[in-house]
């Protein structure tokens, strides 16, 4: 079975450059061109910057957390206000993860069963369980465009046998998730296997046997080396179904997301442009600049004088970010982040262009000679 198999939903590869690809996504709320950077609206927002600010960017999908909103506002909050699109006036295509991540993440409060994780609140310590069910119609009633399945991350390089239990348990757990969906909604697959090209690779086929819109690679980027992660990457993305769209779940840096398109991903999302930008780091292709070091205090250059984006097109210096930084103003936070999320976007849109052009390859070697020893 291959393609979208939820009415309203397509998926179509326009351009291949080797495994790279330049694809179309299309979603009730609008088509995603692809590769595309989706980026993190944990609790219904990404955090300082308004809708039209974070589609300036360039993005045309968001992703929000099913755990955290769950939690708060609730699922019944946002679907009385209209789901979360009319509640976070978002009006493009949106995503929700499916909590197991949190559930792996906030490992020390929860338990893992076949029936789910039970845990405790982060914020108040009511007891709670996380079903494949209940994954599926708390996402049902956010209402983004596409859910993920529930599923079981093991670090990156846990033993073979904790592995395959998450494989196998992700299975189970796949099929639940299938038979509860809301019907007009689209839900991706997750792919498990740690750093085990064989399990990832038979997961792959697995998964790609069910009726899911989307396959999805998990586990990566959770404590493995990057040279690892990239070569495992690089073996297990072509096998997930080319008539799907593939989504590499949080990762990661720039040159991760060059890496992952060479593998053959269409779809990325990752924390990191967002949370570098409040802990005061902005993004380049080569690197970071930590805008609190003393070398910036008088420093009169924009983060990137080749960058178009408002903070460096608008004439903000390095000496003013590192001011409003040290002086906990709100704006540097805010200018920090449109930058990060602005190089996402525009890697992704040069990416894309590449692939069109069939000057891949030029551009990967480019990009890749920029990085720091």
């Amino acid at each position: 079975m291959s393609g979208p198999t939820t009415p309203g939903y397509g998926f179509r590869v326009v351009a291949r450059d080797g495994a790279a690809r330049a694809s179309v996504l299309v979603t009730p709320h609008g088509e995603v061109q692809t590769p595309t950077f989706m980026p993190v609206g944990t609790q219904g927002s990404v955090k300082s910057l308004s809708p039209d600010e974070v589609a300036a960017t360039g993005a045309r999908i968001v992703l929000g957390n099913t755990y955290h909103l769950w939690l708060r506002p609730g699922p019944e909050v946002i679907a009385q206000l209209g789901g979360l699109h009319q509640m976070s006036r978002w009006p493009h295509a949106m995503l929700t993860d499916s909590g197991g991540f949190q559930a792996f993440s906030l490992a020390q409060l929860t338990k893992l069963t076949e029936d789910g994780f039970e845990f405790r609140s982060h914020l108040d310590g009511t007891r709670m369980m996380l079903t494949p069910e209940e994954a599926m119609r708390v996402q049902g009633l956010i209402g983004a465009d596409i859910a993920m399945q529930l599923d079981v991350c093991s670090p990156g390089m846990a033993d073979r046998a904790t592995v395959e239990s998450a494989v196998e348990r992700t299975t189970r757990w796949a099929e639940r998730c299938l038979r509860a969906k809301r019907a007009d909604q689209a839900v991706f697959g997750i792919v498990q296997g740690a750093m085990h090209v064989e399990l990832r690779r038979a997961h792959a086929r697995r998964l790609g046997s069910m009726p899911f819109d989307g396959l999805a690679l998990g586990g990566f980027s959770v404590g493995e080396p990057i040279e690892t992660m990239h070569a495992v990457l690089a073996e297990v993305a072509g096998e997930l179904d080319p008539e799907r769209p593939r989504y590499l779940m949080g990762v990661g840096t720039p040159i991760d997301l060059v890496r992952g398109v060479a593998a053959g991903v269409d779809m990325f999302d990752c924390v990191m442009p967002t949370r570098n930008a409040r802990n005061g780091q902005a993004l380049l292709r080569s690197g970071r600049i930590v805008i609190k070091n003393a070398r910036y205090r008088t420093d009169p250059r924009p983060i990137d004088e080749a960058c178009g984006c408002p903070c460096c097109a608008g004439g903000y210096s390095r000496a003013y970010l590192r001011h409003l930084y040290l002086a906990g103003e709100i704006l540097a936070l805010r200018l920090l982040s449109v930058h990060n999320l602005h190089l996402y976007g525009k890697i992704m849109q040069e990416a894309r262009e590449a692939i069109l052009s069939g000057t891949w390859a030029r551009f990967e070697a480019d990009f890749g000679a920029q990085q720091p020893e």
